[in-house]
């Protein structure tokens, strides 16, 4: 009996220890992963310069192909940018993110294989009827509108007041219903925001903490930036083209880090 009830012991010591063991692992690894920072950093690049820029045309959902000079700023962009480890690349599903995208993703040292994510989310303002058109037309009919000289109108613009002054003046202008309505403010920020959130979920989820490339418009980066962030400022003359704006996500909450950064262009530029 003594034999037994020592053999009993034992194993009773035995199965307190590993069970005891088996907690303090689980607890570490609560701990490790409690521990483990959520972070991204997002580097948002606008699209280089394209045809429609050059001839001062209307371009939103509408879309052109890059000029050479367009090109040669990306390409100097990207090289600027080479040494980022991009663990994912996304773009607006128009023509010129998605080119811009594949150039910059080219000249990387270790994501020019990546696939590019097309969201259409991502897509600039939708001027409606206004698509196509001069530029000048638009600004003049929204300061008209607004009751206020075009130089007035250019100094106090805001995202907002452009988006909702165009989806207001685009309203009953398209008779026959052709084409797709303007956008206000509030339709562009809620597919722009709800872009990158999922976007951010997605990548801690599947890749976990990293940098990630997303290549979007003037506009619509303006527009996110202004809903994410009280003290954004749109830079004088508008965010350059292959210019890029760096959002830091960590623990559930977005920093803005960098406006228009010029210098992967410059840098690029000196190689």
């Amino acid at each position: 009996m003594k034999k037994m009830f020592k053999v009993i012991g034992v194993l009773g010591l035995s199965l307190l220890f590993a069970t005891g063991c088996g907690n303090q692992a689980e607890d570490d690894e609560k701990t490790t992963t409690a521990e483990k920072p959520e972070e991204l950093t997002i580097y948002v690049v606008r699209h280089g310069k394209t045809m429609l820029n050059t001839t001062d045309r209307v371009q939103g959902w509408s879309d052109a192909v890059l000029t050479p000079a367009g090109e040669e700023v990306v390409t100097a962009a990207g090289i600027g940018l080479k040494d980022v480890d991009f663990q994912s690349a996304y773009s607006s599903d128009s023509g010129r993110a998605m080119q811009t995208a594949k150039m910059i993703l080219a000249e990387n040292a270790t994501a020019s294989e990546l696939p590019l994510n097309a969201d259409e989310r991502f897509r600039e303002f939708n001027f409606g009827t206004y698509e196509g058109d001069l530029n000048h037309t638009m600004w003049q009919d929204i300061a008209d509108d607004q009751g206020v000289t075009l130089e007035e109108f250019m100094k106090n613009m805001t995202p907002e007041s452009f988006a909702d002054s165009v989806a207001k003046l685009d309203e009953g202008r398209d008779e026959e219903g052709l084409n797709w309505p303007a956008e206000d403010y509030e339709t562009i920020t809620a597919r722009l925001t709800a872009g990158l959130d999922d976007l951010v979920k997605k990548e801690l989820d599947t890749e976990g903490s990293g940098d990630v490339l997303v290549v979007s418009h003037g506009l619509s980066i303006s527009a996110l930036l202004d809903t994410l962030f009280d003290d954004f400022e749109i830079p004088e003359g508008g965010l350059k083209n292959a210019s890029v704006c760096t959002i830091v996500y960590k623990d559930g909450s977005y920093t803005l880090d960098k406006v228009n950064d010029l210098s992967y262009i410059e840098k690029g530029q000196e190689k």
